[in-house]
């Protein structure tokens, strides 16, 4: 039998924690796994933001992570690491390598410089106030931590975009639980995977309908020239069952089919689409692969929707970025 219960944190093992800045629409989000995860990570995305990510190769040593930090800011919100780093030590959390305790945490950022003033982003402070933070509650969905300054649907301009943001999901079989937490900041648009129906993404020239960039590419509209690495989407899946680490990896493989499921277009050359795989081992028991990569698929997709449905608009030197709920009963414009 399975049930659908609410987010990542319903993973045994792991706690999560956001930081959301103030002052613009940015933030980080940790997601902290104290006992240590065999843990995977696989990027799609042809401009990503990552560190630490080489070391959970099938075939390099490390085997364990303890906490792994998405982020705004785009590269300077890789320094968020540093405070969850100094967070962890603190708490006697981390590998110990004889002279000391040296936590392992990758990390993954997204592009949100656009949304506000671009001198402030997530920084080693930030990280370390995400760990502070950092419970076994729901962690809040939409305008948060990662996903504060997240926008979708870019392909045909910034000012024709959507509001994005950070949802998570998790679904429990037989006494084993997959989650995800997943940042959406995407070139495309966001898709239910049930209907095909876009929720969020590309506007009307006038911002009043959605168009369906699919279909608006397929009917010849040309896009915007985007530079490089001016997206991503960014999470992880996480499961409560044992896992070797080449598990991980191939559960973070299947992951991004749930963001294919979800996002369209998806994994392009603006966007440095990353997900990290956890494995807490706290089920106590390992669990049918092609389950878990099924599980894990799903609540990604689910995570992306949940988190653009929840998330707020926003405006920013004047510009003005609606929600999915804004246009949530408009019709979508023929291309």
């Amino acid at each position: 039998m399975s049930s659908a219960v609410g987010s990542i944190t319903d993973v045994l093992g792991l706690t999560v924690g956001h930081f959301t800045d103030t002052r613009r629409p940015t933030g980080c989000t940790v997601i902290i796994t104290p006992d240590g995860s065999v843990a995977g990570v696989d990027v799609r995305g042809a401009a990503p933001g990552t560190r630490e990510t080489d070391l959970l190769h099938p075939s390099n040593l490390i085997d364990r992570v303890h906490a792994i930090i998405l982020a705004g800011g785009s590269a300077w919100g890789l320094d968020a690491a540093s405070g969850v780093m100094r967070w962890l030590e603190e708490n006697q959390i981390g590998l110990p390598v004889g002279f000391g305790l040296v936590p392992i945490v990758p990390a993954a950022v997204l592009f949100d410089l656009p949304v506000g003033d671009a001198r402030i982003r997530p920084d080693a402070r930030a990280g370390y106030a995400a760990c502070v933070a950092a419970s076994r509650q729901p962690p809040l969905e939409g305008n948060f931590g990662a996903g504060a300054g997240a926008l979708v649907g870019k392909l045909f301009g910034l000012r024709r975009a959507m509001k994005g943001g950070i949802g998570s999901a998790s679904i429990k079989v037989d006494g084993i639980t997959v989650g995800a937490i997943i940042a959406c900041n995407a070139l495309g648009d966001i898709i239910n995977p049930a209907t095909g129906q876009v929720l969020a993404g590309a506007r009307t020239t006038d911002g009043t309908n959605l168009i369906d960039s699919r279909a608006a590419l397929l009917a010849g509209e040309t896009p915007k020239a985007v530079m490089a690495g001016t997206n991503t989407t960014i999470g992880v899946v996480a499961t409560d069952a044992v896992l070797t680490k080449a598990q991980a990896h191939r559960l973070a493989l299947v992951a991004h089919d749930g963001l294919a499921r979800s996002i369209n277009p998806v994994h392009t050359l603006s966007d440095g689409d990353t997900l990290f795989a956890l494995g807490t081992g706290k089920a106590g028991r390992s669990a049918d692969m092609m389950l878990l990569s099924t599980l894990a698929a799903e609540v990604t997709a689910m995570a992306v929707v949940r988190g653009v449905m929840a998330a707020n608009s926003i405006t920013c030197d004047g510009l003005r970025w609606p929600c999915a709920a804004d246009l949530q009963a408009l019709p979508i414009s023929a291309p």
